[in-house]
């Protein structure tokens, strides 16, 4: 089986990475884009790089980095037009939703896809593709399969479809419901980042990494009201839309992203986790998986499904509200022995269970049923 993976990475990330990285303009498309993997961010190459060890080939594209990819239509003497302002405007967070994605990029993915001549067209953003590629896109594949776990974009990028995986119990009937193929498939974790991270000393106490924007609001206000009764470290995106009084915006280290964030999960005794509102009551989201994966214990908010996946008191902690939080922050600060306990049981679990050399094994099975 031949897959290629459609990826975006936030704009944020890229544009960090850029200026970190500012050589990297002058190397070749190979290289920029393994430069770009090698940051570990989101899934990064954990899917093909698993599914190639089980004996298939796979590729990775990012299709929203302008400079890689027009790197790419550069060597490949593919012809695309500049960006105007309009195509800026399409570049920008969930703007792109409704005004759609920029023609350079619909254009250089689909000329990528059509090279490599892929049996599975693997879309890990449903929006990233406008309708008119995704249907050019299907001419030239067996099966073209989305992934989500966010809300969710314009019906009719998802209509194009033939199956949709999602790691939202609640959003495979949902799909079903309106004649689209799905499937319940997890996240997981890899454990190769533990090897390029290393033994890191524990020196933060309790953590969160994430973001603060409109669509993660309820949790923002939750951990303003637990910050104010307990010490808690923050990094992520979206902090300066908050007001100047918050007291994340005191205790906020700025972003954190791939390396630099596993490396942070690592030296932390705690990480707090909560869900954004199109989860409803179900548990999803990679921070159960990093968290665990990198030896952090992990406090979670309660979801009806979180027994599925971890032990709730054996390998991860859940709360309830602001005020159970609190107690168990306090609580397990307190205890070393029992909280060092759980997060070795967590970290065990993720490692032997939710990694995603299994779950690409799934994710064979599930896609062989649909293509035979």
């Amino acid at each position: 089986m031949k897959l290629i993976f459609v990826d975006t990475y936030y704009n944020g990330f890229l544009n960090d990475f850029r200026k970190r990285n500012p050589d990297l303009i002058t190397k070749s498309y190979q290289q920029q884009r393994q430069y770009l993997l090698d940051a570990c961010f989101g899934t990064s190459y954990y899917y093909s790089y698993n599914l190639k060890k089980i004996g298939h080939q796979a590729q990775d594209l990012i299709i929203n980095d302008e400079i890689l990819q027009r790197q790419w239509a550069k060597e490949n003497n593919f012809k695309v037009g500049w960006s105007s302002l309009w195509v800026r405007l399409q570049t920008l967070p969930y703007v792109h939703r409704i005004i759609g994605r920029p023609e350079w990029m619909q254009k250089i993915a689909l000329a990528q896809i059509i090279q490599y001549k892929p049996d599975i067209v693997y879309v890990q953003d449903l929006s990233a593709l406008n309708p008119d590629t995704l249907r050019e896109v299907k001419k030239h594949c067996k099966l073209l399969v989305g992934q989500i776990a966010c809300s969710l974009p314009a019906v009719e990028n998802l209509k194009e479809f033939q199956l949709i995986l999602t790691s939202f119990p609640h959003y495979v009937n949902r799909f079903r419901s309106i004649g689209i193929k799905s499937e319940y498939f997890k996240i997981a974790f890899e454990p190769k980042i533990l090897n390029k991270i290393g033994k890191q000393k524990k020196k933060y106490g309790v953590v969160f990494i994430g973001s603060f924007t409109y669509y993660h609001k309820e949790g923002t206000k939750l951990f303003e009201q637990v910050a104010s009764k307990v010490p808690i470290d923050f990094w992520g995106y979206g902090a300066e839309g908050l007001r100047d009084s918050s007291i994340i915006k005191q205790r906020f280290h700025g972003s954190a992203w791939g390396i630099e964030m596993y490396r942070i999960l690592a030296q932390s005794k705690i990480v707090i986790n909560r869900h954004i509102s199109a989860a409803e009551d179900n548990a999803n989201n990679m921070r159960l998986y990093e968290s665990t994966g990198m030896g952090a214990m992990l406090i979670t908010d309660e979801k009806k499904n979180i027994s599925t996946l971890f032990k709730p008191g054996k390998e991860i902690v859940t709360y309830k509200d602001e005020s159970d939080l609190i107690k168990k922050i306090k609580f397990y600060t307190a205890h070393h022995a029992a909280r060092e306990k759980i997060a070795r049981a967590g970290q065990r679990r993720t490692l032997t269970e939710h990694n995603y050399h299994n779950r690409m094994r799934e994710l064979a099975s599930i896609i062989n049923k649909y293509l035979s």
